[in-house]
């Protein structure tokens, strides 16, 4: 069938695994939440919100049902959040969030992955300076039935930080402390969110060609490929030069 039969059928298989990835994580995230905070979405904010951005991930309603019951379970397997620290090469810093049923494998894991690509994973809270911790909300602009001013008016009261607009969507931070407020107040004014997110967001970035970011691409990708890790932040801009090389898998 030729070559453009094989890398469409090469793109599919990496779109599929990354969804089965995100399910995976969905799934650690729902354990930990129902763990945390009970079963039940009404009574449990974090919960709620795990189902909103199951739904933006297209993940079967069904698989969250199966999910929260199973979470339910004394017998389930309990997870521990651990947040690492690190420089990649070239100096960019990274943070990487995880869920975990043994820390001393997921530790030992991802220092190997920093050793491989000439990086180092550094104390917890060494990176508090470098990134803000936000709480992100993502609405379709169309959901909306007041106009800007009068919607950033009503969340100034719940926390909100920044209103980012465009064709599509609306964007609304919030300080990570205001997570739940603003979660509550969206909801009150019945605006449905698309996703929401707690994000660590760089307070500078830093630039790199392609050639410099070849072994912090790698370590990213390393990273995002283990079963342990639910997010990776780091401040590496994201040039045109950059994305262009990846897209043409040269990183």
């Amino acid at each position: 069938m030729g070559r453009a039969f094989e890398f469409r059928k090469a793109r599919k298989m990496k779109r599929w695994s990354k969804m089965a990835k995100a399910f995976t994580r969905i799934g650690k995230d729902i354990v930990i939440a129902v763990k945390t905070g009970g079963a039940d979405p009404n009574t449990n904010s974090r919960l709620r919100q795990i189902i909103q951005n199951a739904k933006s991930a297209n993940m079967p309603k069904e698989n969250v049902l199966r999910a929260i019951k199973k979470a339910s379970s004394k017998d389930t397997e309990n997870y521990e959040e651990v947040f690492l620290e690190g420089y990649a090469s070239n100096g960019i810093a990274v943070f990487i969030e995880c869920a975990t049923n043994n820390n001393n494998r997921t530790v030992a894991d991802v220092r190997s992955y920093f050793n491989k690509c000439d990086g180092a994973l550094g104390t917890n809270g060494s990176l508090e300076y470098i990134f803000s911790r936000k709480g992100v909300f993502t609405i379709k602009s169309s959901n909306i039935t007041i106009d800007y001013d009068e919607l950033e008016m009503d969340l100034i009261d719940a926390g909100l930080e920044e209103l980012e607009l465009d064709k599509e969507f609306i964007t609304v931070y919030s300080d990570y402390l205001d997570f739940n407020n603003m979660q509550v107040k969206l909801e009150s004014l019945n605006i449905e969110i698309q996703k929401s997110e707690l994000l660590r967001i760089p307070n500078d970035f830093k630039t790199l060609n392609a050639k410099e970011a070849e072994k912090v691409i790698k370590l990213l990708d390393l990273l995002e490929e283990n079963d342990d890790v639910q997010q990776v932040f780091h401040n590496m801009r994201l040039t045109d030069e950059i994305l262009i090389a990846m897209e043409n898998n040269k990183l």
